[in-house]
């Protein structure tokens, strides 16, 4: 019979009491955990990094040191997120109503950023929400993204376009036999291109 791993929370790290952490998770110096989070397990929160309120993370998720996950976030399972990133809440943001009073939780209506299994952001990234971050897509560092990215593609710029494909290793993508064909490098791994989107050969 195997026991689960003990979670790792450090002195200094900020976790409510309301949230949930999985088994054999790890949170780090400075780290900011709000209520009603859930992290799934073996997730790893780095140091100062911010996961807002109703969060709700996969298993075996990264997130990087400064990064600032706000609510309603939700991000799959593996999911990597590099230092610094934002991911956005608020489409029309603003500190007061038009009348000049601040404004509250009630005035505006929070939006979430969707991340899916096994995803990667690059470090100082951002992610204006609504937008979802296809399986195994790579964000390149600095990139804004402003739009749906699809599963494995590989975005880079402000705002991001697609520069290419990556595959689950994470490693670009070669031209494989025709245009439509793509292979990885790393693994051997092949994938067909049709319209715009990426889906891996079943062998």
């Amino acid at each position: 019979m195997t026991h689960p791993t003990p979670v790792r929370i450090v002195e200094s790290a900020d976790v409510s009491p309301a949230a949930s952490v999985g088994d054999g998770s790890s949170i780090w110096h400075l780290a900011q955990v709000r209520e009603q989070a859930q992290l799934g397990e073996n997730c790893i929160i780095g140091r100062g990094a911010y996961i807002g309120t109703g969060v709700v993370m996969g298993d075996n998720c990264k997130v990087q040191n400064y990064a600032l996950v706000y609510e309603p976030a939700r991000l799959g399972d593996g999911v990597f997120i590099g230092p610094a990133v934002v991911l956005t809440n608020d489409t029309y943001p603003r500190a007061i109503n038009e009348d000049g009073t601040i404004k509250s939780a009630h005035d505006w209506e929070p939006v979430g950023v969707t991340i899916e299994r096994g995803a990667a952001i690059g470090a100082r990234a951002t992610c204006v929400a609504p937008v979802t971050i296809g399986a195994w897509a790579t964000v390149a560092a600095g990139a804004v993204v402003v739009k749906d990215v699809p599963a494995f593609a590989l975005v880079a710029g402000v705002p991001a376009k697609r520069i290419g494909w990556v595959g689950e290793s994470g490693v670009p993508l070669v031209v494989g036999d025709d245009e439509n064909t793509w292979v990885c490098p790393s693994t051997g791994a092949r994938y067909i291109e049709t319209d715009g989107t990426l889906t891996k050969e079943i062998v």
